[in-house]
């Protein structure tokens, strides 16, 4: 179990440095989006192997993590959010129920189909309620908790 979680997280950790790469990152904060898209995946992962919570609900624990982890890691680096946030919610995105989607509605297994169909559209909507709910958090508080004076003490 310890195994399968730490080969997780380094896939997703790597994956997410890969895409980081495709969307040019600055080459600085490739170890923090990879951190954030691994422990997002790791999460994602151990509630639903683990835990044994439903996949959408996974999903949005997961996001509202990279949600959070993207802002603060923004507010630290002094950087744009979608940095973090796009290449950190990579592992996330639900490519392989879209394909069982289309695959099984194509060979006319319309039962499966539809599973897979509302499946994905599920976690696509709870992703963006995570993004949504992190998002509603000012900025000033983000700021406030884990800005330079928060950090570096009242100067």
């Amino acid at each position: 179990m310890i195994t399968d979680a730490v080969l997780q997280f380094l896939a997703a950790f790597f994956g997410t440095i890969a895409f980081s790469v495709l969307f040019s990152v600055p080459k600085e904060h490739y170890p923090l989006c990879g951190v954030i898209g691994g422990t997002g995946w790791l999460i994602c992962w151990a509630l639903i192997h683990v835990l044994h919570i439903g996949v959408v609900e996974a999903n949005f624990i997961a996001t509202v993590f990279i949600t959070l982890a993207s802002r603060i890691g923004s507010t630290v680096r002094k950087c744009p959010v979608t940095l973090f946030l796009i290449a950190g919610i990579f592992p996330e995105v639900p490519g392989i129920g879209v394909y069982r989607t289309i695959y099984y509605s194509v060979q006319e297994n319309h039962e499966m189909g539809l599973y897979y169909g509302r499946e994905t559209l599920g976690i696509a909507i709870a992703m963006v309620l995570g993004i949504i709910l992190v998002f509603e958090i000012p900025q000033k508080t983000i700021n406030r908790l884990f800005g330079d004076k928060a950090l570096y003490g009242r100067k």
